[in-house]
C-alpha cells in the first residue's frame, strides 16, 4: 500500500511517501513541479511520486513531523450525509429505505486538522461528536460524469473524522453548516492512498473507536449511495476538479445516539480505520 502524506517539519510544509521505517521527503526532488500534494494530484503524478521513493532511506521518523491534511486547499470539500441504512433510520420513521437523493453540505479546510493533532472543543459547546468516514480525492475534471466512468475520476482515498458540534447543527431547520465548520473540529488523513482498483472502495470495513472502544462499524458495500453514484450525482450540478475532496458518509454509532449522549472530552483519543487505508488518530483538547 502506497501512502503519500503532507507534513510540517523543520519550519516548512513538505510532502513524501510514508514507509514502515519513516517518511521519505520528496519535496526537494519535485520542488520545480509541485508545491504541494494538490499539484501532484492535478498532474496525475501520485504513482510517479511513489516510484521516486523506492530504494531511498527515510528522511524523517513519524514522531519528528506534524501531519497536515493531505490536500490543504481543495476548491471544494463536500460531505455526504446519512449514507448508511442504520444511520438513515435514526433520522426518519425508522425505515432503512434510501431516499431518492443524498443530503449534502460543505465544509471548510480550516475545520480539519491532520493525523495526530487534537480536535478542538470550543467553549461555546460541550457537544463535540465524531463521525468516521472514507473520503475520495478527485483526480480528473468532469461534469455529468457517467456512473460507469466515475472511478476514472478518483485519484486517491483517505479517511475523515467529520467532527461535529452537535447542538449547533440544530440551530436552523434547513442547514447544518454552522455545526460542521468549527475550526479544528475534525480531521483528515493520515495520508492519501492512490486509487488503482475498485476493490479499494467497493466493500471495505470502516470502524471508529473512542479510547479503544468500538463505536461505529460497517462496510462501504452497504452504503445507500455508493462511490460511483456520489461522483455521478455531484458532478451533475458542479464540475469536479482535481484536488476536490468528497467525504462519503458515516455509519451509526455517533455519540449523539447514545442515551444519554456521550460527547468527546479532553484526553479522549478517536481512531478511524478502514481496510487498505490505515488509521486516522486524534486526541481531543479544549480551545
Amino acid at each position: 500500500m502506497t501512502r503519500i502524506a503532507a507534513f510540517h517539519v523543520d519550519g516548512a510544509d513538505r510532502y513524501g511517501v510514508v514507509g514502515d521505517d519513516g517518511i521519505i521527503d520528496l519535496t526537494a526532488a519535485f520542488r520545480d513541479r509541485f508545491k504541494a500534494l494538490k499539484e501532484v494530484v492535478e498532474a496525475g503524478a501520485l504513482l510517479e511520486l511513489a516510484a521516486a521513493a523506492k530504494g531511498r532511506t527515510p528522511d524523517w521518523t513519524e514522531d519528528q513531523v506534524t501531519y497536515l491534511i493531505p490536500i490543504a486547499n481543495p476548491e471544494k470539500l463536500i460531505c455526504i450525509g446519512v449514507n448508511f441504512p442504520d444511520r438513515s433510520a435514526e433520522y426518519n420513521d425508522g425505515t432503512k429505505d434510501a431516499k431518492a437523493f443524498p443530503s449534502m453540505f460543505i465544509r471548510f479546510p480550516r475545520s480539519f486538522v491532520g493525523h495526530g493533532q487534537n480536535l478542538i472543543r470550543p467553549p461555546e459547546s460541550e457537544q463535540l461528536d465524531y463521525e468516521g468516514e472514507v473520503a475520495i480525492v478527485i483526480g480528473k475534471s468532469g461534469r455529468r460524469i457517467a456512473h460507469e466512468d466515475a472511478y476514472d475520476h478518483i485519484a486517491a482515498i483517505t479517511l475523515c473524522n467529520e467532527g461535529t458540534i452537535r447542538d449547533w447543527v440544530r440551530h436552523a431547520k434547513f442547514n447544518v453548516t454552522q455545526g460542521k465548520n468549527w475550526d479544528r473540529s475534525g480531521a483528515i488523513g493520515p495520508w492519501i492512498v492512490p486509487f488503482e482498483r475498485p476493490e479499494q472502495l467497493d466493500d471495505i470495513k470502516l470502524e471508529t473507536r473512542v479510547n479503544g472502544e468500538v463505536r461505529q462499524q460497517d462496510r462501504t458495500g452497504r452504503m445507500m449511495y455508493n462511490f460511483r453514484y456520489i461522483v455521478n450525482y455531484v458532478s451533475t450540478f458542479t464540475t469536479l476538479v482535481p484536488g476536490d475532496v468528497i467525504v462519503c458518509g458515516t455509519p451509526t454509532g455517533a455519540g449523539a445516539r447514545f442515551d444519554p449522549p456521550i460527547w468527546l472530552e479532553p484526553g479522549d483519543v478517536v481512531e478511524v480505520e478502514a481496510e487498505g487505508i490505515g488509521i486516522l488518530r486524534n486526541g481531543v483538547a479544549d480551545e
